[in-house]
C-alpha cells in the first residue's frame, strides 16, 4: 500500500508525540496516587489541577467546576442520569434532539424505564435544531434540555447559544454533548449559558479513556461512581494522571492553534466538497454547509451501498466511515440521514470524511479519484442505476 490517508478523526485521532512525551514520566518515576499525602504524590496532584486549569481556561470555565470521567460516554451518562435523580421532585421531563450520539439516546431509554418522559426534537434538512419545536416542547415540568453541540456524523454545528438563552429564560438545566466541538471551535459555557459539558480527549489528539463532565457550581448533581472522595467527592476512582495530563496538554496545543487549524482545515473541506461535487454525479452533502465543523465532510451517493464503499476505500489506503465510530457494525441507516429526511436507500449510501490539521489537498486529490472510480464501479453493478440512466436519457 503506497498511500495512507486517514480521514476518521471524528472517530478517533492519533496522539500527538508532545502528548505522550507529557504523559511518560507518570506512568514510571511520577506515578504517586495524587490522593495521597506524602511529597512524593504532590507532583501528581499539581499536574491534575494543571490540566484542569487548562480545560476550564478552554472554554472559560471555573476550575472547580471540571470533574474528570473516562470519557465523554460517561460524563453524558452522569449529566442526564444525575440531574434527573437531582431534579425529579421538580418534573420528570426531559429534552432532546431526534441526532443526538447513542451515548445521550441510549441514557434517554433507560430514563423512561425510570418513569422519565423524553421529546425528540426535528431538526431541519441540514441537521440544525428547529428552536421553534424546542419552545414549544417545554412543559412546566421540564428539568433538562440536552442538545449536542455539533453533530459526529454531518458535521452540523447547532446555535448553542440561542439553546441555552431558551433554557435560561424557562429555568431548565442546559447540557450539551461537545466531544466533537471542544477544542476544535471556540466555546464559552457562560456566554452561551452552558450548565453541563461532556467532552472526550481522543477526539484533538489526546489519549483514549479520559474525559470530563463540566458542572455549573451550584447544580445539586450527586456522585454517579460511588467509593473514594476523588473529585472532590463527585466521581470516585483513582485518577488516570497521565490521561489527565495528556488530556491537558492535548487542550493546550488545540487552543493555540485553533484559529490557524480552523482556517486551514476549512479551507481543505471545501476543496474536497467543491471535487466531490464536481466529479461524481447524483451525491448529497449531508450537514450544514458553512455552520459545520471545519474537519467534517459528509456525503450520500445514489446507488451505492456505504459499506462496500468502505471495503474499496480500505483497500486503497484510505479510512472513512459511514457513520459514528459506535454504530459502524450496524446495518440500520444512521438515525441521524433518516432525521434530516433522506429514505433508507439514500441514507445507506453514506460516506463520512473528517480531516487533521495534517489532511493535505494532495490527498483530497488523491480521494477524489479513487472515490470516483469506486463509485462508477459500484453503479456499474446495480439494476437500478442501470433503470435510472435509461429513463432519464429520454
Amino acid at each position: 500500500m503506497n498511500h495512507f490517508v486517514y480521514l476518521d478523526n471524528a472517530a478517533t485521532t492519533s496522539v500527538r508525540p508532545e502528548v505522550v512525551d507529557a504523559m511518560l514520566p507518570f506512568f514510571t518515576e511520577n506515578f504517586g496516587n495524587p490522593s495521597s499525602v506524602y511529597d512524593f504524590a504532590a507532583k501528581n496532584k499539581k499536574a491534575v489541577n494543571d490540566s484542569r486549569q487548562i480545560i476550564a481556561d478552554a472554554m472559560h470555565a471555573d476550575i472547580r467546576d471540571v470533574y474528570f470521567t473516562a470519557g465523554g460516554s460517561e460524563a453524558d451518562n452522569w449529566a442526564l442520569i444525575a440531574t434527573a435523580e437531582a431534579y425529579e421532585s421538580k418534573g420528570k421531563h426531559i429534552i432532546t434532539s431526534k441526532i443526538e450520539h447513542h451515548a445521550i439516546l441510549h441514557t434517554c431509554d433507560y430514563l423512561k424505564t425510570r418513569g422519565f418522559e423524553i421529546t425528540y426534537i426535528d431538526v431541519d434538512e441540514n441537521g440544525t435544531l428547529r428552536l421553534d419545536r424546542l419552545r414549544e416542547a417545554i412543559r412546566p415540568d421540564t428539568i433538562l434540555i440536552s442538545v449536542m453541540f455539533a453533530n459526529n456524523e454531518i458535521g452540523t454545528v447547532q446555535p448553542v447559544k440561542e439553546i441555552g438563552a431558551i433554557a435560561k429564560e424557562h429555568g431548565i438545566l442546559f447540557h450539551t454533548d461537545a466531544v466533537q466541538a471542544f477544542g476544535q471551535i471556540p466555546i464559552d459555557v457562560d456566554e452561551m449559558n452552558i450548565d453541563m459539558l461532556s467532552a472526550s480527549a481522543h477526539k484533538l489528539h489526546g489519549p483514549k479513556g479520559i474525559g470530563f463532565l463540566y458542572i455549573r457550581k451550584g447544580l445539586k448533581l450527586r456522585s454517579f461512581i460511588h467509593g473514594g472522595a476523588q473529585e472532590r467527592k463527585r466521581r470516585a476512582g483513582t485518577e488516570n494522571v497521565p490521561g489527565i495530563v495528556g488530556f491537558g496538554t492535548a487542550v493546550s496545543i488545540a487552543v493555540s492553534e485553533m484559529e490557524e487549524r480552523v482556517r486551514s482545515e476549512s479551507e481543505v473541506r471545501d476543496y474536497l466538497i467543491e471535487k466531490i461535487e464536481k466529479a461524481i454525479p447524483y451525491c448529497r452533502l449531508n450537514g450544514h454547509r458553512t455552520k459545520r465543523l471545519p474537519n467534517n465532510v459528509n456525503f450520500s451517493f445514489q446507488f451505492v451501498e456505504g459499506e462496500s464503499l468502505l471495503i474499496m476505500l480500505d483497500m486503497e489506503g484510505i479510512c472513512a466511515s459511514s457513520g459514528s465510530a459506535c454504530t459502524s457494525g450496524s446495518l440500520d441507516p444512521s438515525h441521524v440521514l433518516l432525521a434530516i429526511g433522506l429514505p433508507h436507500e439514500i441514507a445507506h449510501g453514506s460516506l463520512r470524511m473528517t480531516l487533521s490539521g495534517e489532511t493535505t489537498k494532495e490527498d483530497v486529490d488523491f480521494v477524489v479519484e479513487k472515490l470516483t472510480g469506486i463509485v462508477e464501479k459500484l453503479r456499474s453493478m446495480s439494476p437500478l442505476y442501470e433503470d435510472f440512466i435509461k429513463k432519464n436519457s429520454h
